[in-house]
Formats: C-alpha cells, sequence, structure tokens
C-alpha cells in the first residue's frame, strides 16, 4: 500500500503531493490574470505543457485556417473580383460553397473522431486542407473557386468542434474559458493578420512572376498549413485516458486522469445509436444548438469592409488594415471576458454581456443614419462580442460533463446547422449589389440576437431544472455530479483512513 492516501474528499493520492503549497503575494497578484502563476509546482508544470504544446498548436493552427476565410474578402477587394471577371453576388456565393462544405463535413468528422485518435484525424485533415488553399490560387474562374470553397470549407470543419472536444478534455472549469476564449480569439489575431498580410503581399509581390498579390496570399497560406500540420501529429495529446503524448511523463498522464476524475469529467466511451436516440429526447442538444446556431448566423463584420471601400476615401491598403481595429478588440474582450468568466465561476452573466455588444452593433446598423464615429464603432462592436461561442462551449464541457462524445458532437451539429443557415441566408439579407446599406440585413439579426440572448437565459434554466431532476449535486469544482457518485468517493477516502488507522 502506498504511504499516501485519500483525503476526507476522497483525492486520489497523486492530487495531494502539492496539498502543502502555499503562493506567494506576488503569484496571486499575478494568478488574477493567468491562472498557472499561482498553482502548486506539479499541476503548474502540467498545466504549462498543455498550453505550450495543446493550446498553443491548436491557436497556431486555427490562426492559418482562418486567414483563408479572411482572406476572401480580402482577395475580393483587391483585385480578385476584376481579374476573374466576378459580379457582386459571387462573394456571397464564394462564402455559401464554404458553408456547404461545413454543413456536410463537421457531423460525420466528430463520429470519426470518436473512432480514430484526434493526434492522427484532425493533422491529416489539415495536410488536405492547405492542398486545398493552395490550390484556390490557380482559379480562372467563379466556378473553380466554388470548387475550392466546398472543399476547404468540408476540411476546416474538422478543426473547431474538434479541438474544442479536446481542449474540453484537459482543462479545468477555472483554466477552461480562457483557453477556449484564446483559441476563438486566434480568429480575431488571423483576420487582423490577414488584413496586414494582405497590405503587405499586394505591394511587395503583387505582379512577382506574373501572379496577382490575392494569389500569393493563398500560396503562402498553404504553405505554411504543411508544416504545421506534421507538427500536430506530435502536439495533439488524445485524450487523457488514451493519450501517448511524448511529452507527458508516466506521471503526469495518471495524474491528468486523476484530475479530470476529481472533477467528475467522464471519459470518452463506446457511441451507439441508443445514446443518440437518448440525447435526442432530451433538453440537451436543443438547449446548445439553437443559441450557437443563432450566433452563427448573425455575423455581420466581413461587411465592413464593404462599406469603407464604398466612401471612396480610403487605400486599398486602408481598406484592408481599418477592420483589424474590431479585432484586436474582439481579442481583448475574449481574455477579459474568459477571464472575469473563469475567476468568479459563472458563464452565462459574461455570456450575456457578448450578445448584447453585438445586439447593440446590429440595432445601430438597422437605423443607419447615424453620426460617422458612432457607424465606425457600430461596425467595430460586434467584434466585442465574439467570445460569446468560447462562452457557450466551455458551459457546455461543464454542464454536461457526463457525457464526453455529447460535448464533441454539439458544437459540429451548431457548427453544421450555423453553415446550413448561413449557406442561404446572407444572400437573401445582404445582397451584394445593395451593399453597404441593406434593406432588411442588420434589422433582421438585430431580433435573431435579441431570441438568441433569451436562448442562453432558457439554457440557464434547463441547466438548474436538470440538477434538481436528477438528484445531481455540485462538487468543489462547482460542477455537477451524481450525489452517489460523490458520496461513494468520500466513502472510499473514510475506508482508506480507517484501514489506516
Amino acid at each position: 500500500m502506498e504511504n499516501q492516501t485519500r483525503d476526507v474528499l476522497g483525492r486520489d493520492p497523486i492530487l495531494l503531493e502539492d496539498v502543502e503549497y502555499y503562493p506567494t503575494k506576488y503569484q496571486r497578484i499575478m494568478g488574477r490574470f493567468w491562472d498557472t502563476f499561482q498553482k502548486p509546482p506539479k499541476e503548474r508544470k502540467f498545466v504549462q505543457r498543455l498550453d505550450f504544446y495543446l493550446l498553443l498548436y491548436s491557436m497556431v493552427s486555427f490562426i492559418i485556417k482562418t486567414l483563408d476565410s479572411g482572406n476572401i474578402s480580402n482577395a475580393f477587394v483587391s483585385g480578385m473580383k476584376e481579374e476573374l471577371a466576378l459580379n457582386q453576388q459571387e462573394r456571397n456565393l464564394f462564402n455559401t460553397a464554404f458553408d456547404l462544405g461545413g454543413l456536410i463535413g463537421a457531423i460525420p468528422s466528430q463520429f470519426i473522431l470518436i473512432r480514430i485518435r484526434p493526434s492522427i484525424w484532425l493533422p491529416s485533415c489539415e495536410i488536405i486542407w492547405s492542398v486545398l488553399v493552395m490550390g484556390m490560387a490557380s482559379s480562372k474562374c467563379a466556378r473553380d473557386v466554388y470548387i475550392y470553397r466546398f472543399f476547404v470549407g468540408m476540411t476546416q470543419a474538422v478543426a473547431y468542434p474538434g479541438f474544442s472536444m479536446v481542449l474540453g478534455s484537459w482543462y479545468l472549469p477555472g483554466e477552461l474559458a480562457k483557453r477556449l476564449s484564446l483559441y476563438d480569439g486566434s480568429y480575431t489575431i488571423a483576420n487582423m493578420m490577414a488584413g496586414y498580410l494582405q497590405a503587405l503581399v499586394y505591394a511587395t509581390l503583387n505582379g512577382k512572376y506574373g501572379l496577382s498579390g490575392w494569389r500569393w496570399l493563398f500560396l503562402i497560406d498553404g504553405i505554411i498549413g504543411i508544416p504545421l500540420a506534421i507538427v500536430g501529429y506530435f502536439c495533439i495529446p488524445d485524450f487523457p485516458t488514451t493519450t501517448r503524448a511524448f511529452w507527458l511523463s508516466n506521471d503526469l498522464r495518471k495524474y491528468a486522469v486523476a484530475r479530470m476524475a476529481e472533477a467528475g469529467r467522464k471519459p470518452p466511451r463506446k457511441l451507439t445509436w441508443r445514446r443518440v436516440w437518448g440525447w435526442i429526447k432530451t433538453w440537451r442538444p436543443y438547449g446548445y444548438v439553437f443559441p450557437y446556431v443563432l450566433f452563427a448566423v448573425t455575423s455581420t463584420y466581413s461587411y465592413f469592409n464593404l462599406w469603407l471601400k464604398s466612401l471612396d476615401i480610403y487605400t486599398v491598403e486602408q481598406v484592408n488594415l481599418i477592420p483589424t481595429g474590431g479585432f484586436a478588440l474582439g481579442l481583448v474582450s475574449a481574455y477579459a471576458l474568459a477571464n472575469l468568466s473563469d475567476r468568479t465561476g459563472k458563464r452565462c452573466p459574461w455570456l450575456l454581456i457578448a450578445i448584447f455588444f453585438r445586439f447593440l452593433s446590429s440595432l445601430l446598423l438597422a437605423i443607419w443614419n447615424i453620426p460617422f464615429w458612432l457607424k465606425m464603432i457600430a461596425f467595430l462592436l460586434p467584434m466585442a462580442g465574439e467570445p460569446t461561442w468560447a462562452l457557450l462551449t466551455t458551459w457546455i464541457q461543464e454542464v454536461f460533463q457526463d457525457d464526453a462524445e455529447l460535448r464533441g458532437i454539439l458544437p459540429a451539429v451548431g457548427g453544421a446547422l450555423g453553415s446550413g443557415i448561413k449557406a442561404g441566408l446572407p444572400l437573401a439579407l445582404f445582397p451584394t449589389d445593395q451593399a453597404p446599406k441593406y434593406k432588411f440585413g442588420y434589422k433582421v439579426t438585430t431580433v435573431i440576437i435579441f431570441v438568441e440572448f433569451w436562448g442562453v437565459v432558457w439554457f440557464g434554466y434547463m441547466a438548474k431544472r436538470e440538477l434538481k431532476q436528477r438528484k445531481v449535486v455540485l462538487n468543489e469544482f462547482g460542477l455537477p455530479v451524481l450525489r452517489e457518485e460523490l458520496l461513494a468517493r468520500m466513502g472510499l477516502a473514510i475506508a482508506d483512513a480507517r484501514w489506516r488507522d
């Protein structure tokens, strides 16, 4: 028998090595900004490794993928429209093709991810994605762009729900919102980079070797993606119970399993149609997917540069660079709201604040006839609401922590349905020939965001209702676990203590 035994809360002995640790004042202060500063030595070492290998890789991977999405918009106003003889509506149709690919690819990918290791599936899809993106540079007409965009959307749909499932399987409640917000914040970093990169490429590579600047942009994006995908085979750790990551010792692998078991986070298990049918009969999939889809279909930031271009007072470079201010605002908002959410242990209030930013933006743009400075703020403001996805997905990792597969599949379902709706909705609400003032677009998104707000409130109500109905209690992490499981763990600790006596 080991010298160490379980404490009164039934914690695994491997988690008790740092029990006597007390952070210094400096560590406590810095811990308000980033949690690892005030963690005990062993946990700090473990979480820092997760951050360096898993979080950093997932962020860089998402940055590269989002560059392609942002580059379509930038390319359209930077010579692509004229060179391929495109009409105004085809800009929206390119996004429609991408969204249709995402609709078809997202859900099957998550089912595959349950069968195949994430460390194999995710990087393999990234290699295919990189080749397709480079193919975009060879486009000679709109039809070519449609084909590439469809398959790029299909392979890119793998990443978002896949990484959210992996991240949610390794981080605890006081850690997860910040990490998911940084992962989601990679979207804003990428779009900032896309503006500057497009401006740089346009100024330095436009016409080089007979290729336009926008073609160089897709080539660079794809070339970066291939070596990054190869790194992914080694950085992605799969799940705590199945990991074979070289950067985790056997001791840290056991530590990871014990840490998540203490929080009550269930590991992956066999997925059956009976379980899927059980999900359909509960409120859970609808509670998450409803506000998620409404969030997905109300993105309006991509129309900012069309308004800037319509003013005829900015250069091509300025049209690409000015929107980066909103992405910077989104990055600050993502960290601030997520940090406050982790520190308070609350998800709903900060989620509603993020939604309010987007509601206010859409309302101002629906009014339209407002001062120039206020309209500029209105176009920038939606990015302050970007943490919506990260906070909502963090919330389901906790509320649905008893079901790993459901936590992984729901973001894919939400993404697929959102992509399906976005494939047609922008064509109706934001026809390019009406840009930048749309007859119905901003009015409709204002109503949808209002409904989304109350959808989140409904999710919170149903989560609390489920706690009472299932006789679930909150453990020391504030996470729902069955009362019997908590009592059994504490009973085991008492039995261990009696044996020691």
